[in-house]
């Protein structure tokens, strides 16, 4: 049974990779699959899947939208730019606030929210725009391991690691991956500073974006107070305690679209924020954690562990160092999605095998997961994103133009990233 189920396994892992249009599809198949050869009980199915996970995520996409369609992100960055004295630091501070807003909002989200506006500069001072978007679209993805909300790899880790929106600030008395995230940023910075030396033109902004409903802002700032404070209090009830995340995210999302229904009269408003909920994502998560539930109960989890013990020879930071070095290599070609989700339990097996607290090894995972997929235009959707917008303006970007900034920037933030928390968690 464990052969067949490790060769299911693989064959799932080969078809993500060879079809990644057919992902969804894969993973629910593969689930299926490993249900009807009786390696899955149908009575594990359910319990397998994270739906605190998938709540969270489904919640936070609609906020996000409802938030973008105010224009509160137009009129932060317009402010950005009053205070700004020429281009390098134009874009350099747009590409920082694309980080910040990308701590709390989905990657993709954010870089379409923040790369037209790099593009209207560059429209107005007649000068290429393809290293202003890329910058944004790396630094987003930087920054989406800086909170539990920031990309769905942290949601998947705080829900593995049963971790609340704080503990990525201060975990059990050390400092967090916020922190880490944010060292690593701004030692990104100066290389991008470095990048657009050149651009010293000045900018005058003619008119700041007006901002009539601030509702979205405040169910986004909602989101961020309550899941701290469901964090600081206890919930007696165990059901409502392992999905308080996902209810709070969700219960916020409805309260938006019985605003814009009743109180905006925009009923075309709530029927695009449902649409634009990523259900191809939710469905491959869903389908992963049976994946990922069927090969525990196989138990390859174990034995994957077990081999990385074997090959590192038990040493904490040949182990750490694999982690961190391969997730990054590795998310420069394949979703860090399916990989993060299957690397998860590997992660714990092995700390369980070297007998260790495993939140170094966590955190490493997170760290050059996150952020190797800067290193090629393909390893993340928020690249994806940022260069369909300049194909959309006539821009083609070869990935040779896009890795002399996204190599740099992904070799020096993971560096910094892979020091602190080797230094703070070993």
């Amino acid at each position: 049974m464990k052969e067949l189920a490790l060769i299911l396994f693989l064959s799932t892992y080969a078809c993500l990779l060879i079809f990644p249009k057919y992902r969804t599809y894969v993973a629910l198949g593969s689930a299926s699959l490993f249900v009807l050869v009786g390696i899955m009980p149908i009575a594990n199915v359910f319990p397998a899947i994270d739906f605190n996970v998938l709540m969270m995520i489904g919640g936070t996409m609609g906020i996000v939208y409802l938030f973008i369609e105010s224009k509160m992100p137009a009129l932060l960055a317009d402010i950005i730019l009053d205070k700004t004295p020429n281009v390098q630091w134009a874009i350099v501070s747009l590409a920082l606030f694309a980080g910040i807003i990308s701590a709390f909002v989905d990657n993709v989200a954010t870089v379409l929210m923040v790369a037209p506006v790099a593009m209207t500069i560059a429209k107005k001072l007649k000068i290429n725009p393809v290293n202003a978007i890329i910058a944004i679209a790396v630094s987003s993805n930087l920054q989406g391991a800086a909170t539990l909300v920031g990309d769905t790899t942290s949601i998947l880790l705080g829900g593995a690691a049963n971790m609340n929106f704080l503990d990525f600030f201060f975990y059990q008395n050390k400092i967090g991956m916020f922190w880490v995230v944010e060292v690593s940023a701004l030692a990104s910075m100066f290389m991008l500073l470095w990048l657009f030396r050149k651009e010293k033109k000045r900018i005058e902004l003619e008119e700041k974006q007006k901002v009539t409903d601030f509702f979205p802002t405040f169910l986004l700032v909602s989101m961020v107070v309550l899941l701290v404070l469901a964090s600081l209090f206890p919930i007696s009830n165990e059901l409502i305690a392992t999905h308080i995340n996902g209810i709070i995210c969700m219960i916020l999302l409805m309260i938006g679209l019985l605003y814009e229904l009743l109180f905006n009269k925009k009923a075309s408003n709530v029927v695009t924020a449902i649409k634009e909920i990523d259900y191809q994502t939710l469905l491959l998560l869903a389908g992963l954690f049976v994946v990922i539930g069927a090969i525990k109960q196989a138990g390859l989890i174990t034995d994957i562990g077990n081999l990385f013990a074997q090959v590192s020879g038990g040493n904490l930071f040949v182990v750490y160092t694999l982690i961190v070095w391969v997730s990054v290599f590795l998310s420069a070609f394949i979703d860090n999605i399916p990989y993060v989700a299957t690397m998860l339990p590997v992660v714990a097996a092995l700390a369980t095998s070297l007998n260790i607290p495993p939140t170094i090894l966590y955190f490493g995972l997170l760290c050059g997961a996150t952020l190797g997929g800067n290193l090629t235009p393909i390893g993340a959707s928020a690249n994806i994103a940022g260069l369909g917008i300049l194909r959309k303006e006539g821009y083609e970007v070869s990935a040779k133009q896009f890795m002399s900034i996204g190599v740099p920037f992904t070799l020096i933030a993971v560096l910094t990233g892979y020091v602190m928390i080797w230094l703070i968690w070993a």
